[in-house]
């Protein structure tokens, strides 16, 4: 068995009797489906239509090929594919031998997958022919000369390394082991940090399948939701928040895009009458920017009835336009592939909607607000966030250094995230990690961009640190405004921040146009190459 740090069992008792726990392995998703409606269409990929049945035999298929060289419990995957159907085949049928993988996300490049693999330690990897990585045979030799058995590529021509050779039947394929326990680890999720090598987190069968069945009853998908997978397919956003699995679980359809870039999404909309659609922050503002340029595309999205925004906090300038512009509703979505989600609810209020980014799924999550000090601060005041709960990870894998820092005493993660609660809805402000210390006083770079997103004019704002000789540090805003608005004036820009009550020591220092905002693989800014960018000016 994979090692990870259990629940205690006081609490491990507490959410069985609750029903959170059933001892259900992920693999009872696609299994229930194959008993009540195996000819209903779970995937679109391009011009690909594949029914759960489908679904089941192509994953049985790989299944029994992996089994049958020698593959199972104990045994690790390095996993790398894009957004095509291959992504779920592929993970539904490592669940059904045990074998753990770890999905790496597309954009990812040496460096990530050389530290997974030496994290891991993997016997099997499967990938794309198309990455860079693996258009000649230079990296996978290297895998092979680490300890790789089996290397499988997804279009290539040679059968003895071709994902698709490995899906198609053969006589007498074994069934393997089956799953692993669902109290043990069915796949390693990367956590969500923007810079360095993302760190392993061990989700086992039982905490990820409460995750899954909860997000999809709040989010109210049934049979009839067709999800728009545009997204990285191995975020935790997109794979059970409510995710693939969360519309796998109720019956209903995923369509696959490439990218979240508007004309291709809205297409697909179109065509596949999409009724569900999560996005980052960044990629609601290239919607918004599309239909407010070519208003006549909003009739394209005529059966998109529900977006989900996660990923990053939300401005809520940004967050009142969806519906008025995309015609759709919203729900706001925070959470972390550490565990803990939270979501604005569909019964919720106008305001609670556009000005929070929702409560817990569980009863049982438990939340502490608290000060530098570990104080729990009152509602209404901003704290860091510390959480556990049914499906909130007890530690990374084999890292005790960040362990000891990210948990307490009691078992609570502290995810690095400034809150403010309010009834017990949350409002994300800031990372701890992302203040400005200016002199002394300590500023939030996320109220900062927030109050700057209130201008009619700026569609994109990220504040970041700048050295200074003086202070410490200063502080640089990068923009980017509207469409056929050139430039804005630094006195204008900080008029309009002091018209709306900030504190002058709060006011950026400096101001850059750009026209576009670099992103991380997962859709958040990346902050760390407007930094470097900074320092590159400098110099």
């Amino acid at each position: 068995m994979i090692e990870f740090s259990p629940w205690p069992q006081e609490l491990a008792a507490r959410y069985r009797k609750a029903g959170y726990w059933i001892d259900q392995p992920l693999t009872g998703i696609l299994d229930a489906q194959m008993a009540i409606r195996p000819m209903a269409e779970a995937l679109v990929c391009g011009d690909r239509r594949l029914s759960y049945a489908d679904l089941d035999r192509l994953s049985r298929n790989l299944a029994g090929r992996l089994a049958q060289a020698g593959l199972g419990h104990g045994d690790t995957a390095l996993v790398q594919l894009p957004n095509v159907a291959e992504f779920y085949i592929v993970f539904f049928a490592l669940l059904r031998i045990g074998v753990v993988p770890v999905n790496a996300l597309y954009s990812h490049r040496r460096l990530e997958l050389a530290a997974y693999a030496a994290q891991i330690k993997p016997r099997l990897v499967i990938a794309a022919r198309g990455h860079e990585l693996f258009r000649d045979d230079a990296f996978a030799d290297e895998l092979r000369a680490g300890g790789v058995q089996t290397l499988l590529l997804l279009d290539e021509d040679a059968s003895a390394h071709s994902l698709n050779h490995w899906l198609e039947p053969g006589a007498d394929l074994p069934e393997g082991a089956g799953p692993t326990p669902a109290d043990q680890v069915a796949f390693f999720q990367l956590s969500g940090g923007s810079t360095g090598t993302p760190k392993l987190i061990p989700r086992t069968h039982n905490d990820y399948d409460y995750s899954i069945r909860a997000s999809a009853e709040i989010c109210a998908v049934t049979a009839q939701t067709r999800f728009l997978c545009a997204l990285p397919a191995g975020h935790n956003f997109t794979l059970s928040s409510p995710g693939a699995l969360g519309v796998f679980h109720a019956g209903g359809t995923v369509v696959m895009a490439p990218s979240p870039e508007p004309q291709t999404c809205f297409d697909l909309i179109a065509r596949e009458g999409v009724t569900m659609a999560p996005l980052v922050p960044p990629a609601v503002a290239l919607w918004l920017r599309a239909v407010e340029e070519e208003p006549a595309r909003r009739a394209q999205l005529a059966t998109l009835n529900q977006m989900l925004v996660g990923g990053a906090s939300f401005a809520e300038a940004t967050a009142r336009r969806v519906p008025e512009l995309l015609g759709c509703r919203l729900q706001q979505v925070f959470g972390m592939a550490e565990g803990l989600v939270n979501y604005t609810r569909l019964e919720d209020s106008a305001e609670t909607i556009f000005t929070t980014q929702g409560r817990p799924i569980s009863p049982d999550d438990e939340v502490r607000v608290l000060d530098q000090d570990g104080r729990p601060v009152p509602d209404g005041t901003a704290g860091a966030l510390a959480t556990r709960g049914p499906y909130t990870f007890r530690g990374y894998y084999r890292s005790p250094d960040h362990n000891a820092q990210a948990f307490d005493a009691d078992g609570f993660y502290h995810s690095g995230d400034v809150v403010v609660r309010q009834g017990g809805y949350l409002r994300v402000v800031g990372r701890i990690k992302d203040q400005i210390n200016r002199g002394g006083e300590k500023i939030a770079a996320e109220e900062i961009e927030n109050l700057l997103l209130r201008h009619p004019d700026i569609t994109h704002a990220a504040l970041v640190a700048t050295p200074d000789a003086w202070l410490g540090e200063k502080s640089c805003a990068f923009l980017v405004l509207r469409a056929g608005v050139e430039k804005l004036s630094p006195p204008a820009l900080r008029r309009h921040l002091l018209d709306l009550g900030v504190a002058e020591y709060k006011l950026p220092d400096r101001f850059r146009f750009l026209p576009d905002l670099p992103l991380t693989a997962v859709g958040k800014i990346d902050k760390r190459r407007l930094r470097d960018s900074l320092a590159t000016i400098a110099a």
